[in-house]
């Protein structure tokens, strides 16, 4: 059974420009391979009995060498993204074409594999290809052999790696006690216990608290020149107003009062 562990990364700012730099090169790689796999298409339409070859990762290392800088698996697993994009597409289209990646809309992540113990933890830090060791809290153990590993970073620039195991199927075992969790608009969470006792969780309406403090974070960025190191300051404090931030953050406390009380 395959289940993925996601933690917290504490990288050092060296380690942090790798990501960044990692992160670039995958969407990279991926957007130039998208790019030339339409071109073949089109160039299929005027020839179609000329052999394509698709492109590789390796095809462009020679003409851009700073993508030897990176882990090339992470190269070779945008090439593995790119070929399920189009599989995707082919099987069931109204899923859509594959598209490109943009520096601003989309998620920020690299996976690497394991091979031969080349990710493994230890002493809270996690070890990973061509970075050495980097810091990162694990708030619970597990059991099995580590089959890859995907680094993602958050529009408010907090890394985190999610580390797929393979481990036995653990037993079912029943609950003791159970709890009815009702979201709503008025509280923000019901919970019900077996004896239909319920328990009222406040709303903490996180939207009229942070609309003025998005507002000026907004007017503030739209000041800043777009490209310069002030605007991104700007784009990453605005990005912390969110009430996203604040909804996952009582989501988790809601958990941790919940899990050990039922």
């Amino acid at each position: 059974m395959l289940k993925a562990y996601k933690f917290r990364l504490y990288p050092t700012k060296p380690q942090q420009e790798y990501f960044v730099k990692t992160f670039g090169c995958v969407r990279f790689v991926y957007n130039k391979m998208l790019e030339e796999r339409i071109r073949l298409y089109e160039d299929s339409k005027l020839n179609p009995h000329t052999k394509q070859k698709l492109p590789t990762p390796a095809k462009y290392k020679p003409e851009f060498p700073f993508l030897k800088e990176v882990d090339s698996l992470s190269l070779a697993n945008a090439q593995m993204d790119l070929n399920k994009a189009y599989h995707n597409f082919f099987r069931d289209q109204s899923v859509g074409f594959p598209k490109f990646k943009s520096k601003h809309n989309d998620r920020d992540s690299y996976t690497t594999n394991n091979l031969k113990g080349s990710i493994r933890i230890e002493d809270r830090k996690v070890k990973l290809p061509k970075i050495g060791f980097v810091k990162l809290k694990q708030h619970r153990p597990f059991d099995g052999v580590i089959k890859s590993a995907t680094v993602s970073m958050t529009k408010t620039r907090k890394f985190f790696i999610s580390i797929l195991v393979d481990q036995a199927e653990a037993q079912w075992v029943p609950a003791k006690n159970k709890v009815g969790i009702d979201l709503g608009l008025e509280h923000f969470a019901i919970l019900t216990n077996d004896e239909r006792v319920s328990e009222k969780v406040d709303n903490p309406r996180f939207l009229r608290k942070s609309e003025e403090k998005i507002k000026k974070a907004q007017r503030a960025l739209s000041r800043k020149k777009i490209g310069s190191k002030n605007r991104e300051k700007a784009r990453v404090i605005l990005a912390k107003k969110r009430p996203l931030q604040f909804a996952k953050q009582i989501s988790g406390e809601l958990f941790t009062y919940v899990l050990p009380k039922f």
